[in-house]
């Protein structure tokens, strides 16, 4: 059997999302050919139906829900004064409620000779009736699967990754475990672990399971810091999903964070490499520090370029360095290597960050244009915007005051109006030619190719 979640974010209340195409690839990609897809939705407020795909059709679904169960009908589940523990932010949305009554969130789909059956008309919807909202459709497939041929080196050393990863918060304590599971399954790119599998493999000791051990630790150390970053910041979604300090309150995130800090370090302890322990232990007292910094530079937002410097090669750059020189130590890589490495990791991780503060100005990145404006985040080009001739004045102003929906707007068009965001990319690819240049001097193993593209795509992405 085969699980996952299928994610997406609906748009608008009653909407019909078609997710026909998604289940297709789920089952080509996984080798079913004869069996079962069995879909279940995650939300109260969104239902599962198959139907036609026809505009006028679905609108008249639309208008039946509508009239069966109406917005306005007066819903007791409404009356916040009689219902406890009510969150701030709960919606009136009785009669979505009611209207998934009329739905199922249940669906069970046959596959034969690869292949979803479905009528010629037939398409399988997810049914939003609340939103829009960030969706979850979990779904597990069972049946005769097809032998895959043998899968290429980078995606059995991720599976590896991920395994690991499970097993860890498999043993841990369900009140920790179950906030960071959440945050692990809602994505990331699992940079950091790449590129100490990739680094791994330099020297003539390599162990694809210790390296696997290691890559997993410093992807929980990695979300550890995430997950106090957004309470610091007051950040309430994170890859799509509500923060643990938004979920489960600052206390629980406080006390997850600090327990995969002290998990990880742990682990890295266990794999008895002195060198890669201190190495980890330094990128942690840099990452801690640079927080530090971080905080105290908002109160001159929107700060300048040397100060971002200091803060980004502590916050992002510092995990990078020690992923490529700890993989590297890992695999006992001579040390012109390691520290050839060290120096692509740290170049690498700061023009990561500055492709990561252009996403922020990208209507493409799957997040709230300005989330960076609005949290006064020390942000490049926030930077070269207010030092621009012709905008710098204004946006200065509006960074000075109260960054309501409208100034935060304002300071968006602006920025991109701008050559600000030229400047930053011209710069990031500049870190990465000269990351690059520091892979030139030592025997790689065959890896340059791959370290050149793995650094040439983190900066080069619109999300």
């Amino acid at each position: 059997m085969i699980s996952g979640r299928l994610r997406f974010e609906s748009s608008h209340a009653t909407e019909f999302v078609d997710i026909t195409k998604r289940l297709r690839e789920a089952v080509q990609e996984s080798g079913l050919m004869t069996g079962r897809v069995h879909l279940q939705s995650l939300h109260t407020t969104l239902g599962l139906a198959i139907n036609e795909n026809e505009p006028l059709l679905l609108r008249d679904f639309q208008t039946l829900l509508e009239r069966l169960a109406p917005g306005d009908a007066g819903y007791e589940h409404d009356d916040f004064e009689r219902r406890i523990e009510i969150s701030v932010d709960e919606p009136v949305n009785g009669h979505a409620h009611c209207r998934q009554l009329l739905l199922t969130g249940f669906a069970t789909l046959l596959v034969e000779e690869g292949k979803l059956v479905l009528g010629r008309w037939q398409s399988v919807f997810a049914v939003e009736l609340d939103g829009p909202r960030h969706r979850e459709v979990a779904m597990q497939m069972d049946g005769d699967f097809a032998i895959k041929a043998a899968e290429p080196d980078a995606s059995r050393e991720a599976r590896l990754v991920e395994a690991e990863l499970m097993r860890q918060l498999m043993v841990d304590p369900d009140p920790v475990a179950a906030p960071m599971r959440r945050l692990m399954e809602a994505g990331g790119k699992r940079l950091r672990p790449k590129l100490v599998q990739l680094t791994s493999q330099i020297g003539p000791r390599h162990d694809p399971l210790r390296a696997a051990e290691l890559a997993a630790a410093v992807e929980l150390l990695h979300n550890a810091t995430l997950i106090h970053d957004d309470y610091v910041d007051e950040s309430t979604y994170r890859r799509g999903r509500p923060t643990v300090a938004a979920a489960e309150g600052a206390e629980r995130a406080i006390a997850v964070g600090d327990y995969y800090f002290a998990k990880a370090t742990r682990l890295i302890a266990e794999i008895g490499i002195s060198g890669v322990t201190s190495t980890m232990a330094q990128a942690i007292e840099a990452i801690c520090a640079s927080q530090i910094d971080d905080v105290a530079l908002r109160g001159a937002f929107p700060g300048d370029h040397e100060s971002y410097l200091r803060v980004v090669r502590g916050k992002t750059a510092a995990l990078f360095a020690a992923s490529c020189a700890s993989g590297a130590l890992l695999s006992d890589a001579p040390a012109e290597a390691v520290e050839a490495l060290r120096r692509y990791g740290d170049l690498l991780g700061t023009a990561f960050q500055m492709a990561d503060d252009m996403v922020d100005f990208s209507p493409s990145s799957g997040k709230p244009m300005g989330l960076d404006i609005r949290q006064r985040v020390l942000s490049l080009p926030l930077i070269y915007a207010a030092e621009d001739r012709e905008v710098g004045t204004e946006v200065r102003q509006l960074l000075s005051g109260t960054l309501g929906d409208k100034e935060v707007g304002r300071v968006v068009e602006l920025v991109t109006s701008s050559e600000a965001l030229r400047r930053v990319g011209d710069e990031a690819r500049g870190l990465v030619d000269a990351a690059l240049r520091e892979l030139e001097s030592v025997e790689l193993d065959g890896l340059r190719p791959t370290l050149v593209s793995l650094a040439r795509s983190a900066v080069d992405r619109d999300s």
